[in-house]
C-alpha cells in the first residue's frame, strides 16, 4: 500500500467507499480511553504530577507539534485540493516553515497548542469511520470527535484554559479520580459496543 492508497483508505476515498473500519476504530479508541483513564485513576498522584507539568512542557510541545507536522504534510500531499491543486507545492513548503516559526516564537503553552492541533487532526479519521454507518451506537465516535474539535480549538486559541482545567481537576485527589473513572467508563462502553455491535 503506497501513501496515496493509505490516504484513500483512511478517509474512505476509494470508489467503493471502503476504508478505516468502524469496528477497529471503536476498539482502538475504547481501549486507549479506558487504559489511559484507568492508569490516571490507579496512579493518581503520579498522573496528577504529569498533568500539572504538561502545559508548559516544551519537549512535549515540540514532539506533538512534530507529529502534527508529519500528519499535515501527509494530508497536504495526498488530499484532493480541487481547483487549488496548484497551491499544493507551496503548502508543502509553508508547513515546515510554520512549524519552525511556532517552535521559536510561540513558546508559551506550546504543548497545549500542539495537543489542540493534534485533536483537530485526529477527529477527521474518526468521523470518516462512523460516516453513514447504520448503527445508532456509532454516535459514540462522532460525539468523541466533536469534543476533540471543540476542545482542540480552545486549546489552540486559549491554551491557558487547559492549565485552569487541570488546576480545577487536580485540586483534590477525589475529583481527579472521579474524572478519570468517567473517562474510563466512556472508553469501556465504546469498547463493548465496538466488539458487540459494530
Amino acid at each position: 500500500m503506497n501513501l496515496q492508497e493509505l490516504y484513500n483508505w483512511i478517509f474512505h476515498q476509494n470508489p467503493d467507499f471502503s476504508g478505516l473500519p468502524l469496528k477497529a476504530t471503536g476498539i482502538v479508541l475504547g481501549l486507549a480511553l479506558a487504559l489511559a483513564h484507568l492508569f490516571a485513576w490507579w496512579k493518581a498522584e503520579a498522573s496528577i504530577a504529569i498533568a500539572r507539568r504538561f502545559p508548559r512542557n516544551r519537549t512535549w510541545g515540540v514532539v506533538i507539534l512534530g507529529i502534527c507536522l508529519v500528519w499535515s504534510l501527509f494530508l497536504a500531499a495526498y488530499m484532493d485540493m480541487g481547483e487549488f491543486f496548484t497551491f499544493r507545492r507551496y503548502l508543502l513548503m509553508i508547513l515546515p516553515v510554520t512549524f519552525a516559526l511556532v517552535v521559536m516564537y510561540v513558546p508559551e503553552f506550546l504543548a497545549v497548542r500542539a495537543l489542540g492541533t493534534l485533536m483537530l487532526l485526529a477527529a477527521s479519521p474518526v468521523l470518516h469511520a462512523a460516516f453513514l454507518q447504520p448503527q445508532i451506537s456509532r454516535l459514540l465516535l462522532p460525539i468523541l470527535a466533536y469534543v476533540w474539535i471543540i476542545v482542540g480549538m480552545f486549546f489552540v486559541g486559549m491554551p491557558y484554559l487547559m492549565r485552569d482545567w487541570i488546576t480545577w481537576a487536580t485540586k483534590t485527589t477525589g475529583r481527579w479520580k472521579l474524572a478519570s473513572l468517567a473517562g474510563a467508563a466512556y472508553g469501556i462502553v465504546l469498547l463493548v459496543v465496538a466488539l458487540v455491535n459494530y
